[in-house]
């Protein structure tokens, strides 16, 4: 767990690193072919999250700030 008001960068130790910044948390880099997770909008609100799945890495927040989704659809 990490807090979003401690701006750091962290090596996940997987080939992905995290960059919190400004209360919001993204994916600066990985090593996975296709770079899906390090396109994704930066993410600060409850629930969101970042998934890199050829690395098996979900970043998720976890927090009293909703999202201003209720739900998403495909």
């Amino acid at each position: 767990s990490y807090a979003l008001d401690k701006e750091q960068t962290i090596d996940l130790g997987t080939g992905n690193h995290l960059e919190i910044r400004g209360g919001e948390i993204r994916m600066t880099e990985a090593d996975c072919p296709d770079q899906l997770c390090v396109n994704q909008k930066a993410i600060s609100k409850n629930n969101e999250s970042i998934i890199c799945l050829p690395n098996k890495v979900v970043v998720e927040v976890e927090s009293s700030e909703n999202s201003e989704f209720d739900a998403v659809s495909n």
